[in-house]
């Protein structure tokens, strides 16, 4: 939609399809036709962390993973995390080694979702494909063996999910203390059997990708490539870690300037700030400033600070997309080839976790009373670092919620991002559909999480407006 006076245009997108959730671009243009400011919008609201107050803690984990149908296991296990430092406890490992488990089939499934399902109509197709065919109808029709990878990879990680916690969706499995029932023989080799065939189709994904490199050159070079800083966690060796970990900052050149942040020390390097026209906060890198402060979380921030995977198959993949630049790749276009690696390394990963010789242990949770009244758990969604942060009285019951959600962190660079495929593809006297799925696609690199991401606040923000049959505004309230 264009809304045009004598001297700005403003095109509104609207809804930025292919995506979790809901939301708007708006894109000011001025009288010369270059776009000078540009919005990504998310108008929806969920109050999650308010209407958490005065429950008892240990409902958390199960309640926050409802903020999200796509990724509730990374909610769900930053809460029993959360959780267990509240109860001050050290979780048996076996519980340790299931929880990793159940989180690697969550990233497996939810970057098989955004590959497959969400993006890559758009590399089947082109930006400038047929709308009507740039889908997972089309790609089903035009490249049916694709479309059967991402159907097979996705049921693999929910069934993983499934066998463990017991349903594919909010499964309650993993609590405060380790989770709730050891694993049985019969759903670990039910898991193992599923694996062979699933890295075999990631690894086949991983040549077809690279293969189409070349002719996306332009939207490798337009879409959100620019310098930022980055974050995710690593082990005391470097290598990253989805779990465990604590959080490690680079800078664009490179350089570790912040490493081992213990997520009691989010704090002191994460600040959040808001702005009018979004419900999302704007987390930033607290000791550069908002301006400079800008970083981005997620697979390709993970793969930049990695010194390793720790799987054969992943580190030979990592080791090739390292080998683009001596830099980090600043290239938000290849946040689609670090799915593909984490992927692999996903399965590798839980093949080893199963084949160790502890994991049918039935010593599975440990149980306490709070013995805190802060905690905090941290892991990496397939977003990018998820934190939840609970306080709680002497009583158990919950005084305040923080949720500092991966789309959140990534939000500075989306709306940066935006602006420079808008300033490179939108043309006001010539406007064509590809050109906006062009700036859409941009947040599509991202894989936003809308509802999981909404959760502003601290000035007005809902509006209701009550509208006469002929479009006047009779009456507005503002909340």
């Amino acid at each position: 939609m264009n809304e045009s006076n004598t001297t700005t245009t403003k095109i509104t997108i609207e809804p930025v399809t292919r995506i979790e959730g809901h939301a708007r671009i708006t894109l000011q243009m001025n009288e010369d036709s270059e776009v000078t400011q540009a919005f990504f919008h998310v108008t929806q609201f969920r109050g999650f962390e308010a209407f958490c107050v005065g429950r008892p803690f240990y409902e958390l984990p199960g309640i926050l993973s409802r903020t999200c149908g796509i990724c509730p296991v990374s909610h769900l296990i930053a809460g029993a995390k959360a959780c267990d430092d509240l109860l001050a406890v050290e979780i048996p490992p076996v519980a340790n080694r299931l929880r990793k488990v159940m989180h690697l089939a969550q990233i497996l499934q939810s970057h098989a979702l955004s590959y497959f399902f969400l993006s890559a109509p758009d590399l089947v197709f082109g930006m400038n494909g047929n709308v009507k065919q740039r889908n997972i109808c089309g790609l089903a029709e035009q490249t049916p063996e694709l479309a059967k990878r991402g159907i097979l990879l996705r049921k693999t990680g929910q069934g993983i999910i499934e066998l463990l916690g017991g349903r594919r969706i909010h499964p309650t499995w993993v609590v405060p203390g380790g989770v709730s029932a050891p694993l049985y023989t019969s759903a670990r080799d039910s898991i193992l059997a599923m694996l062979p065939q699933a890295r075999e189709e990631v690894l086949k994904t991983l040549n077809w990708h690279k293969g189409l490199m070349p002719k996306f050159n332009q939207e490798i070079q337009a879409l959100a490539n620019f310098s930022s800083l980055y974050a995710g966690l690593v082990n005391r060796k470097g290598y990253a870690r989805h779990y465990d970990g604590r959080i490690r900052f680079m800078d664009s050149n490179g350089n570790v300037i912040q490493d081992h942040v213990e997520a009691s020390q989010y704090p002191q390097f994460i600040e959040e700030t808001e702005q009018p026209w979004t419900y999302m906060k704007f987390p930033f890198y607290r000791p550069f400033g908002e301006e400079r402060g800008m970083y981005r979380v997620g697979p390709l921030a993970r793969l930049n600070i990695a010194d390793g995977l720790g799987t054969p198959l992943a580190d030979r993949e990592l080791q090739e997309f390292k080998a683009m630049s001596s830099e980090p790749i600043r290239a938000s276009f290849h946040y689609h080839w670090a799915r593909l690696i984490e992927m692999l390394y996903a399965i590798e990963k839980i093949e080893l976790l199963l084949n160790d010789e502890d994991i049918l242990s039935n010593h599975v949770r440990s149980i306490a009373a709070p013995n805190r009244l802060e905690g905090i758990g941290m892991v990496e969604a397939p977003r990018g670092l998820l934190i939840h942060h609970y306080r709680i009285d002497e009583n158990g019951l919950v005084t305040g919620v923080n949720l500092i959600v991966a789309t959140g962190h990534n939000n500075s660079a989306m709306n940066r991002g935006i602006l420079q495929a808008a300033r490179v593809f939108v043309r006001k006297e010539r406007m064509e559909e590809g050109m906006l799925n062009a700036v859409e696609a941009v947040i599509r690199c991202f894989d936003p999480c809308l509802s999981c991401a909404t959760h502003a606040f601290g000035r007005p923000r809902l509006q209701i407006q009550l509208l006469s049959a002929k479009g006047d505004v009779l009456h507005e309230l503002a909340f």
